[in-house]
């Protein structure tokens, strides 16, 4: 027999700080049994925030500056109220959903927030990533890994996304690769452009 797993969806989730300010965060979810499961690392905002305030929004975006601007220092972006949560999503949002925690195992060193859905909204419709996009997007989840992964991992997949970049990045990508591609300097990461 196979076996079931979940998938994970690399989606952006907002949540709100103490004083209201939304914090957006590139994370990996999935959804079993009617509940989103959100995973921050412990210590993080996502984490500090979900607990304190227990609702948040998934944002499902193709801007993919989003993802490699919340790992660059770059999280300023235009966001609108949530409709039935105390919240706020992306203004570049394609889709977003509102979200209630349930539970938490506050296991370490990530934690597991079971969250209800609230509403789902759809701004515009999805029309598929280019492999630029897809190549920022792992990009940015090996960045958000500096540290765990060895250098020559890094560097291998570097060499495959570049690919994908040079043959299909339209401006938006090639920002989000060049923010990517400074933090991996600045990790002391010897990278060839």
């Amino acid at each position: 027999m196979a076996r079931l797993t979940s998938r994970i969806h690399e989606v952006i989730v907002t949540t709100l700080s103490e004083s209201g300010e939304p914090h957006h965060a590139p994370m990996g979810i999935s959804e079993v049994n009617d509940y989103f499961l959100i995973k921050p690392f412990k210590p993080s905002s996502t984490y500090n925030n979900l607990k304190r305030h227990g609702q948040c929004t998934i944002n499902y975006v193709d801007d993919v500056r989003v993802f490699a601007g919340a790992l660059t220092e770059r999280r300023e972006w235009p966001v609108l109220a949530a409709n039935s949560i105390d919240s706020m999503y992306l203004a570049c949002a394609l889709s977003h959903t509102e979200l209630r925690i349930d539970q938490i195992d506050d296991d370490d060193p990530r934690a597991t927030f079971y969250a209800k859905v609230v509403s789902d909204y759809t701004h515009q419709p999805f029309r598929g990533f280019n492999r630029a996009q897809n190549a920022v997007v792992e990009t940015a989840i090996l960045v958000s890994r500096l540290g765990m992964l060895p250098e020559e991992k890094i560097t291998q997949e570097l060499t495959y996304h570049r690919i994908s970049i040079e043959k299909t990045a339209g401006e938006r990508e090639l920002e989000a690769w060049g923010w990517l591609m400074e933090k991996i300097r600045a990790a002391g990461i010897n990278i060839d452009d």
